[in-house]
């Protein structure tokens, strides 16, 4: 008998390490087939890969097709051949037809020279010195070359939205603008530039503290290679980045304030929850998500695919209340229905682990499960704070990780800040940011807040 407990007990060692073993194989080939960043490659390639494209046929769609110009700069007379190519025979004109290039113009730098005129005070005998609408500093001798604000503009939005690099800017600029900067004066503009955004930086997080509705949302950074935290705080006008050394509660009310009362759309994530004067909604695309591992990972539990359509049915109703084909009562008459259905399934998940965690989850988010049908403004996922994170994302998987300084972790959420908000709101961040660099002082940008703010 001992001897049989020990074999027995030898058994199920290796059992347990070949359970682990499969998971972590299971969850490495999940990541694979989800991954953001190169190799895309899924796998082997086919021996005989599709045509990659649509194919032809009456499923084929609508065919594009380019507007003809409404707008023509230059005109081109293009004369038909005397003689055939072919046989050499005289050509006869028959039509003329007519075709449109769109191009980009040789582009040169601008530059312009400011005569700057410097006196003394009469009275207390300091230096003044006159300003130009134009200028962006009031630097001279050694740093009396300067970036212009339009290239300093296009610069923050090459590294910081498209996440460029400096130093393929500066190639950029050199090749395609012939202007010549160094990367490193690409960097002392960028931190000037978020200098100057300082004030704008504090409004949108005033605004986002007062939003009736908020989606927030978190990612790893890096910041002189240790580990941070990138926040987002988005609304549907609005959206701040803020980079912290933590991820929880006091990180999260750094903008948001420990005492807001909105709406908070957001994940599971447990700190977003210590926010008890909030109204929330956790993220239903996140729990959909989770049945469909759940389910593939253990196809005879019945209690995921039950949860999915309980979820699925909300959705259903949020749709018809959105076309006007159910009223205010009966979206209030599905969600209890909703909502007592979940309670069932709850006291009885089932025997497995996995399963049984999923249930202690939804049992601490009952209460924010189905507020988006109480609230027609709150979203039923946090779709808003996960677009704004993928331009972050990008720059992340571009550019090393993060940032290589806390300054630079300051200049990076301020101006990514104000580029994400005013595309949310259709503005030219060109415009933007070149106001905001010739402003004398920092200010409250007028474009982003143009009816509490006037500049001379």
């Amino acid at each position: 008998m001992e001897a049989e407990r020990a074999r027995v007990e030898r058994e199920r060692t290796r059992l347990e390490r070949e359970n682990a073993r499969l998971k972590d194989e299971l969850e490495t080939a999940r990541r694979a087939g989800a991954r953001q960043a190169a190799p895309f490659s899924k796998g082997a390639p086919k021996r005989r890969p599709r045509r990659p494209g649509r194919k032809p046929g009456r499923a084929y769609g609508r065919r594009g097709q380019r507007p003809v110009p409404t707008v023509v700069h230059e005109t081109h007379d293009v004369p038909v051949p005397t003689s055939c190519p072919t046989c050499g025979d005289p050509v006869r004109e028959t039509h003329v037809a007519a075709q449109y290039q769109e191009d980009l113009p040789p582009v040169a730098p601008v530059v312009r020279r400011f005569d700057v005129h410097i006196g003394e005070c009469s009275g207390c005998h300091r230096r003044v010195q006159g300003r130009h609408r134009l200028q962006t500093s009031d630097a001279l001798g050694a740093a009396a070359v300067q970036v212009g604000p339009h290239a300093i503009a296009l610069a923050v939005s090459l590294n910081k939205h498209f996440g460029l690099s400096f130093g393929k800017i500066a190639t950029v600029f050199r090749t395609r603008f012939a202007l010549h900067v160094t990367p490193s004066a690409l960097v002392r503009a960028l931190h000037r530039a978020a200098a100057q955004s300082e004030p704008t930086y504090a409004a949108l997080c005033e605004t986002v503290r007062t939003s009736p509705v908020v989606v927030p949302d978190e990612t790893g950074w890096k910041v002189r290679g240790l580990l941070h935290w990138l926040w987002v705080f988005a609304t549907a006008t609005t959206t701040v980045y803020r980079i912290r050394r933590g991820r929880g509660f006091r990180d999260a009310a750094s903008v948001l304030g420990a005492d807001f009362a909105g709406g908070l759309g957001r994940d599971g994530w447990a700190p977003y929850r210590q926010f008890t004067a909030a109204f929330h909604q956790t993220c239903v695309g996140h729990l959909v998500r989770r049945c469909r591992t759940l389910q593939h990972d253990h196809p005879r539990a019945r209690f995921p695919s039950r949860i999915a359509r309980i979820l699925q049915h909300a959705l259903d109703v949020r749709d018809r209340r959105a076309a006007g084909m159910i009223s205010a009562h009966g979206v209030d008459v599905a969600r209890g229905h909703l909502f007592n259905q979940v309670l069932d399934l709850l006291e009885d998940p089932g025997a497995i682990d996995d399963v049984q965690r999923f249930a202690r989850h939804l049992t601490v988010e009952l209460p924010a499960l189905f507020s988006f049908l109480v609230d027609p403004a709150l979203d039923a996922t946090n779709w808003r704070a996960e677009q704004a994170l993928r331009p972050a994302v990008i720059t992340r998987k571009v550019c090393g990780g993060g940032n290589r300084s806390r300054r630079g972790a300051d200049t990076q959420q301020v101006l990514a800040s104000i580029l994400r908000t005013a595309h949310q709101r259709g503005l030219d961040t060109t415009d933007v940011l070149t106001t905001l660099l010739r402003a004398p002082k920092p200010i409250v940008s007028p474009h982003l807040y143009p009816t509490t703010v006037s500049v001379n």
